[in-house]
């Protein structure tokens, strides 16, 4: 492969730049987004983790890693419990082992030649706030009103905060003014209704800001770069818009206090999010940060779903910014800097947005995992071993599952075959790539299929296997993913004509009539992905949830970019009913808890959104036929692509690290 001189793709990307003390030798910077995937302040093995992460990634080239998101101490009177998702108390900065953990990860990312920022952030209404407002419509917590003893308190804790960050040899010290940060609750005319000095007009909202930025520069000078996050524009009508935000901005220039302004968009909950997923176009506010960009001279970050180099450059040579923020990108591919560098676009694993990584943690309380790279926040353990003695591989089923542990394996040297019984990879996946703005997940069944080519799988398609087939192939290790089939929930006339699967509408071998009801019996993305096929085909849509709220799996930060688009095309969420009867033209439901029995006229389909069973027949045939079995995916119990693929990864480095004879 001929190899390109260093940048030439990408001349604006790796272009060097100064921010402040800081001389990048790029424009990428990695803002905050590593909470989950091994938390620096934690145990010794979550924080090896952690800095293991980013050291892969400051190795490929990154310049400016942002990402010590860290909490102050709270202010509470005795015995006051703050709740909510990002509630403090002690914080981190106040932790006997704070200074020593960020000087390991300082140091850590020096020697591999990136610089480091720490990130100071205290969530609004938990529970303090200039004034006795809520902030959003889906979170109801009253605060406290924050007296000036307060404020003066915690500006001494930023204060204290900047010179434990200094000690810890961090470059860089950014004030988060933005995403329901406690200064954004005082800069913004929705939530501060305060009649004093810190409230009313433009320099009193800002008050509270200046004072902890003047109270840092007093303990750093200029040893450090310092700077703010800040929303460009509010998501709630009532908060600023773009040219209030474009006025801050130009605000905490005047004061001559920071270094830079890293400008965003979106909030925690709604839509767009802050953490904006698939249903958001790439790099979809450049020009909100292009304007921002206009009107200060301050270098200007912006962070928005730049999910790859070329949306990066676009952004870049735009001049909508002059650093870009790339956090997902490069959780799916830590190696993206290099090969962007290299020339090797077609490699880059793609990211599908659809946020798993956050959304693992804080809404099932499970441990982090990338959808599409399973190795991420493994860096510590290092890559799957070359083996030794490789060995024959036979993997049945070509959905995510088989497919991303055909690679592992073959990568790491073994002969791997993949059989797949219907005419394309992809299994499920290829459904979910049917569903609007699902374009990305058509892109990574691309890379993947790209990818079992070059690591040489023997692929054979439309080849359903059966037992005997495989023990007659002769490998070593057979691996069963064979996945899961369309499941019936066995409501009364769910075998009707006028009654279709999700699949088949999606892939268009059934067309449902104008009026469709959608039977929901799916905690995750599936019911709401059908719902936005219809109806943005002009179909009159019902969604119908036994739960409480739609998609309860999908969490903040993704559900409300799809729920919006649901409303403005007119879909109907119903929730607490189940369904318990489907005629022709109706359907019967009931409250799942007061029982009370409804019907819902004028329905010409019905499309069941109701998951699936799993396909395990070819393992139950093979059990103690063969000595090296094994079962993975939806084969096992049908879940979601994180879980194929963080199965396949574990059944690889599994059969990969095991002793050779």
């Amino acid at each position: 492969m001929t190899i390109e001189p260093a940048g030439q793709h990408f001349p604006h990307l790796f272009a060097p730049i100064t921010v402040g003390t800081m001389r990048l030798r790029n424009r990428v910077m990695l803002p905050p987004h590593a909470s989950a995937i091994g938390n620096i302040y934690g145990t010794d093995d979550e924080a090896a983790r952690n800095i293991a992460y980013f050291e892969e990634r400051a190795r490929s080239g990154v310049a400016w890693i942002a990402s010590l998101s860290t909490h102050i101490r709270n202010h509470l009177i005795p015995g006051f419990d703050p709740t909510g998702v990002g509630a403090a108390t002690t914080g981190f900065f106040r932790l006997p082992f704070f200074v020593e953990r960020v000087q390991a990860f300082s140091d850590a990312c020096h020697a591999l030649g990136a610089t480091v920022s720490v990130q100071c952030v205290h969530q609004g209404g938990m529970p303090h706030a200039p004034s006795a407002r809520l902030s959003a419509p889906v979170i109801n917590l009253v605060p406290h009103v924050m007296t000036h003893a307060d404020i003066a308190e915690f500006v001494r804790e930023y204060a204290e905060s900047a010179r434990l960050s200094m000690l810890g040899r961090a470059d860089g010290f950014e004030l988060h003014l933005n995403h329901d940060d406690l200064h954004e609750w005082f800069l913004s005319p929705y939530t501060n209704h305060r009649t004093d000095r810190y409230g009313g007009s433009l320099e009193n909202r800002c008050r509270f800001a200046t004072e902890v930025l003047q109270a840092v520069r007093d303990v750093v000078g200029t040893s450090m770069t310092v700077g703010i996050r800040l929303n460009i524009r509010q998501e709630a009508p009532e908060g600023f818009g773009v040219a209030g935000g474009i006025e801050l901005a130009q605000y905490f220039e005047s004061t001559g206090l920071i270094d830079y302004v890293h400008g965003v968009v979106g909030s925690p909950w709604g839509n767009p999010s802050y953490i904006q997923p698939t249903y958001i176009d790439a790099g979809a506010y450049g020009e909100l940060a292009g304007a921002l960009k206009a009107a200060v001279s301050l270098p200007v970050v912006h962070t928005g779903r730049i999910n790859s180099p070329e949306v990066a450059e676009r952004i870049l040579a735009a001049g909508q910014a002059d650093l870009v923020g790339m956090a997902r990108a490069h959780i799916a591919d830590g190696q993206l800097l290099v090969k962007a560098r290299e020339g090797r676009i077609a490699e880059i694993r793609p990211c599908v947005g659809g946020n798993e990584c956050i959304s693992r943690r804080y809404v099932e309380g499970l441990g982090f995992a990338c959808a599409v790279n399973p190795a991420t926040s493994h860096e510590v353990e290092g890559p799957l071993p070359q083996a030794g003695s490789p060995r024959e591989v036979l993997v049945v089923g070509g959905g995510p599952a088989g497919m991303e542990l055909s690679a592992l394996l073959a990568e790491s040297g073994h002969r791997v075959r993949l059989w797949e019984a219907q005419d394309r990879l992809g299994g499920a996946l290829h459904y979910a790539a049917l569903a609007p703005r699902h374009d990305m997940y058509a892109a990574y069944l691309d890379w993947q299929v790209a990818r079992l080519a070059t690591a040489g799988v023997e692929v054979s398609l439309g080849r359903r296997a059966t037992a005997d087939d495989v023990l007659a192939a002769g490998a070593d290790t057979v691996a069963v993913a064979t996945g899961a089939t369309p499941r019936r929930p066995g409501i009364v006339g769910d075998d009707l004509p006028h009654v279709l699967d999700v699949r088949d509408v999606l892939a268009e071998r059934a067309i449902p009539g104008r009026r469709v009801l959608v039977v929901s019996q799916d905690d995750h993305v599936a019911p709401l992905s059908v719902a936005d096929f219809l109806s943005g085909r002009g179909h009159e849509v019902t969604v119908v949830f036994a739960t409480a709220t739609p998609a309860p799996l999908l969490g903040r930060y993704i559900v409300g970019a799809i729920l919006g688009r649901l409303d403005e095309q007119g879909v109907e969420l119903r929730s607490m009913e189940e369904v318990t009867a489907i005629e022709p033209g109706r359907v019967h439901t009931r409250n799942v808890y007061s029982l009370r029995p409804r019907v819902i006229e004028d329905i010409d389909s019905v499309v069941l959104a109701c998951g699936s069973v799993s396909d395990s027949t070819l393992f139950d045939d093979l059990a103690g036929r063969h000595t090296d079995l094994h079962i993975l995916g939806d084969a096992y119990a049908p879940r979601r692509l994180v879980f194929a693929t963080k199965q396949a990864y574990a059944l690889a480095d599994l059969i990969a690290r095991r002793p050779t004879a």
